[in-house]
């Protein structure tokens, strides 16, 4: 048994090694797991690039050399919670989704 174990050795390595080429994580079977995993990485990069520009948009309108009135005024209202003495605020007690929904039940 002792000259056939190097063999036996090799053709179990041989038999491995194939099984990983067809079926393994990069194997020539999971090609279209690739693909789609490739797919849903190109949405997502385009979605965090496109959130980015938007960023980059407002931070460019926030700088003191451009300094844009209305965003600093948007801005302000949604984080201090501050409206203009001229502006009308409709204050609403159920939410919209809700008093339209028994709206068509009544």
């Amino acid at each position: 048994m002792k000259p056939y174990l190097p063999s036996v050795f090799l053709l179990f390595l041989i038999v491995y090694l194939g099984v990983q080429a067809l079926t393994g994580q990069r194997g020539l079977l999971s090609g279209a797991e690739r693909d789609a995993l490739l797919t849903k990485r190109e949405a997502q990069l385009a979605h965090l690039t496109e959130q980015r520009r938007d960023l980059e948009v407002r931070v460019r309108y926030l700088r003191t050399e451009s300094l844009s009135k209305d965003l600093l005024e948007e801005r302000a209202r949604a984080v201090l919670g501050f409206a203009d003495p001229r502006d009308y605020v409709v204050r609403v007690n159920a939410p919209a989704a809700s008093a339209s929904a028994q709206a068509s039940i009544s």
